[in-house]
Parts: structure tokens; C-alpha cells; sequence
């Protein structure tokens, strides 16, 4: 069990990766509480003088001028909490919500949120005691920031609200609290509002969709190799020096991969001096690099966006150091919104490239003497027909998911917010992507497996070995058919885990 420290300069994407998927521990740096304290006092000299402060003396949002007397101010920050956890839905898987509580007690923790330290505190013990809220999918129009999700969490502080029980059920927060020996909170003046004005939300999917997307983009060039080798495709149009000449480096990345992994191979000896061989192979085999690499680009630019705004101190309004508490338009999740819908553009290709792949696998006018539908017995016998249906749905439903959401602002409270981002839903519909990413890839290595299988007695390439002993068991020889969803699932879990990738480096050597 690892333990992830939060300092007062913030946390890394391994940091949220532990802690939202893992077993990581989460403990405050002295240094931090030290932060905490002193922004807290400004705070409070602030309350003391009587000064009319947004989020601190007034209301919120469209009620900024209506002022607070000093006794009501707690009760406003409850209040807050309770009228903005207003959201709707299925819950948010349990890692998307640790990953947002964790963030948020990284913004705190930069010491310009005017918060005491137990606040903090109170997000880390449940972090500590697998507490996790239960935070519907609908509510947050990512600004200010996402602020119906973040007051599902903070209403569990109140021992208020619900959680996610162990089966996915919902239980009530008071008693999932007492159950740990854990007391509920009392807020003070600007807390309620620092616990639900961020982008935490928003950037903890984005995190995990760029940790996902990375791994992904390199099974996309595992299985676009293998789908080249069982369809007797040529290799020469991924060496080095073609890519040298444009040089974007995650086509480079890319290419290098596919290059590769196509060596060693006698499926791939076995043509490469026929005449009858094709000129050119067709883009969905010759342009992988180019897609699978432009995908990669985007990645690129995403993780530095996500990496900004890890630095970010995301809240409004803000304690500087020399005692000014200023209104800022942080919480404003355009950056991160942008960002998700890119990447879902990007991934959306990768996507749909792999079924084109896997279509020309399946057509026996196309895939160079493999049998029709990868049936031995095609007629009788559909082989992976329907399962290239599958995938052509995956892809069209991608296709509307890579719309952007960033575009859509609807005007809310009153016409205070009358621009948002839609982060929320822009990085929500990015994990769709990916998943449905999973399920393609998933679709092309079996049928990849199976016409190489098929190819017999050619000896596949290290890689094709690799593959084929990860699914082989599972999807068993190619014959009469069988129940194809196990087939799928198989397929898809060897895509989603190491182990594949793992097994062919240790044969060719690291993968870009």
C-alpha cells in the first residue's frame, strides 16, 4: 500500500491514479496545514472587519449582492451544500469519484481557498476510509466548476447525502460516517463554497482517460500489425526513413511500432517477393501510422493540459497571500472541455480505422485467400459476420460522441453564468470513447488472431505468438460456430490489461 502525500506545490497523475483506482493512503504535509491555516486567517480578519466579500458575506451566483449577517454565514454554507447537491442519475463510478475528492483537497491545499485545515482533513478520512459519495451523472455544466457533483461529496461531510455501498447500492451518509467512527462536519464562513467550486470533476476523468488513452494507442498499433500480418499486408510502408520526411513524432512513434512488430515473421516472408503482390496496400493498413500517430499528438497536447491545471488553484474567490480576496474566472472549465473533445475526436479514428481493418479481414474478396467471415466453413458456418456489425456500431455511435460538448453552453442563475463549458459532459462522454475504443480493438485482434490461425502452418510473427497465446485458449481453432460474446469478452479483456503488451516486449523490445 502506497501513500500519496499532498504538499502545498500539489500532486502528480500517478498520485490521482493510486488513489482513485488503487489502495494509496492520502496524508496532509505539515507544510500544508500550514498553508491552510494562514490563508484561513485572512479569512477570518476579513470576517472580524465586516467587509462585504463574495462567497464570504453574500450570497452566491446571481445573489452576490445580497448580504449575509455574520451569525447566518454558517448557515449559508450549509445551505449551499444542500441546494447545490441537486444532481440526477446513475452515480459516477467509484474511481471518478475519488479521483474528484482528492483533487479537490489538492486545490485546498494550495493555501488560496481560505479554508481551515480540517476541512481537508475531513475529504482525507474518507478517502481513508473508503467513504465514496454517491454523486449522480447529471448536474454539472462544468462552471463554476462542477458544482452539483462536488456538493454530493460535500453533503457527506454534513452527514448529509448518500454513499455508494459495496454491492453499488445507496446508503445514507450518516450512517456510512458512523459505521467508521468518522464525525460530521461544521462549516465555517467560505467553506462551503471551496469545497464545490472547482473543475475536479472534470480533470480527474480527464486524467484517467489520458492514462487510458495511452495504453490503448498502443494496443491500436499491436492490432493493426497483426490485422496487416493475417491479410499478408506489406511492411515497408512504416519503415523509419518514410516518416523522417514528415515528421509529426507520434506517427513516427507509431510507425516504428508496426514496423516492429511485422518482423520475424514467415506469414509475412511468404509474399514479400511475389509479383503478384499488391503495389499498395489500402489506407486502413498503409495510413495506421498516420492516424494511430495524430492520435497520438493529441494525447500529447491533452496530458499538458491536464498537467496545467493540476498546478491550478481553481476557486472563487481566491486569498491571495498579501490578504486580497479577488473573484476569478478559474473554475471556468473550458481548457480541460476542449481538451476531452479533441482527444474523443482522436480516439473516435483510432476506432474506426480497426473496424475498416477488420471489415477487409472478413471479406474474402480483400483479405488475400482467407475464407470468407473467417469461417472455414463459410454458409453453414457466419465466423465473425456479426461481429463486424458490432464494431460498425461501436463506430457510428463514436462518431456522435466525438461531436464536441465544449460548443453547447446553456445560460444559468439568472443570467450570472451565462457561458459554460461543459466540461463535465465533454470528459464524461471521452470515457465512453475509450471504452467503446476497447471493444473495437478488441473486435480486431480476434479477428487478427483468427487469420493468422487460419494461415497455418506460416509461423506469425513474435507478436501474432504473443497474441495467440493470450486468446487462443479462449477463442479456441477456428471451426464450426460458436457463442461469439465470450470470444468478444476474452478479447476485450487482453486488450484492456499489460499482460499482452507486456508478453511481446519481452520478445521485440519496448513499444513507443
Amino acid at each position: 500500500m502506497s501513500t500519496v502525500v499532498i504538499q502545498p506545490t500539489g500532486i502528480s497523475p500517478a498520485d490521482v491514479l493510486a488513489v482513485a483506482r488503487g489502495t494509496a493512503k492520502v496524508v496532509l504535509d505539515p507544510a500544508t496545514v500550514e498553508a491552510m491555516a494562514t490563508s484561513r486567517s485572512i479569512v477570518d480578519g476579513i470576517e472580524a472587519a465586516g467587509r462585504p466579500v463574495y462567497g464570504v458575506s453574500t450570497g452566491f451566483g446571481a445573489l452576490a449582492n445580497t448580504f449575509v449577517a455574520p451569525e447566518r454565514r454558517a448557515e449559508l454554507q450549509h445551505a449551499l451544500i444542500r441546494s447545490h447537491a441537486a444532481g440526477v442519475g446513475a452515480p459516477m463510478p467509484r474511481e471518478v469519484v475519488r479521483a474528484m475528492m482528492l483533487l479537490r483537497v489538492r486545490s485546498l491545499a494550495l493555501g488560496r481557498s481560505g479554508v481551515r485545515p480540517l476541512v481537508a482533513e475531513a475529504l482525507v478520512d474518507l478517502l481513508n476510509h473508503e467513504v465514496t459519495p454517491w454523486v449522480p451523472e447529471h448536474g454539472s455544466l462544468g462552471a463554476s466548476g462542477d458544482l452539483a457533483p462536488l456538493a454530493h461529496c460535500a453533503l457527506v461531510l454534513l452527514g448529509e447525502g448518500w454513499v455508494l455501498g459495496p454491492a453499488g447500492d445507496r446508503l445514507p451518509a450518516g450512517d456510512a460516517l458512523r459505521r467508521v467512527g468518522l464525525e460530521p462536519v461544521e462549516l465555517a464562513a467560505k467553506e462551503g463554497l471551496a469545497l464545490i467550486n472547482g473543475t475536479d470533476g472534470m480533470l480527474g476523468m480527464l486524467l484517467l482517460a489520458v492514462h487510458d488513452a495511452r495504453h490503448l494507442f498502443a494496443m491500436a498499433d499491436v492490432t493493426a500489425a497483426l490485422a496487416i500480418e493475417a491479410m499478408l499486408g506489406s511492411e515497408r510502408p512504416f519503415l523509419p526513413e518514410l516518416h523522417a520526411i514528415r515528421p509529426h513524432p507520434g506517427q513516427a512513434a507509431s510507425a516504428a511500432n508496426i514496423h516492429k512488430l511485422l518482423q520475424n515473421s514467415a506469414v509475412m516472408d511468404s509474399h514479400r517477393d511475389d509479383l503478384a503482390h499488391a503495389v499498395q496496400d489500402a489506407y486502413s493498413m498503409r495510413c495506421a501510422p498516420q492516424v494511430a500517430g495524430a492520435a497520438r499528438d493529441t494525447l500529447d497536447f491533452v496530458e499538458v493540459v491536464a498537467g496545467r491545471e493540476l498546478l491550478s488553484v481553481v476557486d472563487n474567490p481566491v486569498v491571495l497571500p498579501d490578504g486580497r480576496v479577488e473573484s476569478t474566472g478559474n473554475f471556468h472549465g473550458a481548457p480541460l472541455g476542449f481538451a476531452a473533445d479533441y482527444l474523443a475526436i482522436a480516439a473516435s479514428e483510432v476506432g474506426a480505422i480497426a473496424e475498416r481493418r477488420v471489415d477487409r479481414l472478413l471479406d474474402v474478396t480483400r483479405s488475400r485467400e482467407l475464407p470468407a467471415f473467417l469461417s472455414p466453413d463459410a454458409g453453414v458456418n457466419s465466423g465473425l459476420m456479426i461481429a463486424q456489425y458490432t464494431a460498425a456500431g461501436i463506430v457510428a455511435e463514436n462518431r456522435r460522441l466525438a461531436a464536441p460538448a465544449s460548443v453547447d453552453s446553456l445560460p444559468t442563475s439568472g443570467m450570472q453564468e451565462d457561458h459554460v463549458s461543459m466540461g463535465w459532459a465533454a470528459t464524461k462522454k471521452l470515457r465512453t470513447v475509450l471504452d467503446n475504443l476497447t471493444s473495437l480493438l478488441a473486435v480486431e485482434l480476434l479477428a487478427a488472431v483468427r487469420g493468422l490461425q487460419l494461415r497455418a502452418p506460416l509461423t506469425p510473427s513474435p507478436a501474432g505468438r504473443a497474441a495467440l497465446a493470450a486468446l487462443g485458449e479462449a477463442i479456441g481453432e477456428p471451426g464450426p460456430d460458436v457463442f461469439l460474446a465470450p470470444l468478444m469478452e476474452a478479447a476485450r479483456d487482453v486488450v484492456r490489461g499489460p499482460e499482452l503488451r507486456a508478453a511481446i516486449e519481452r520478445e521485440v523490445g519496448p513499444l513507443g
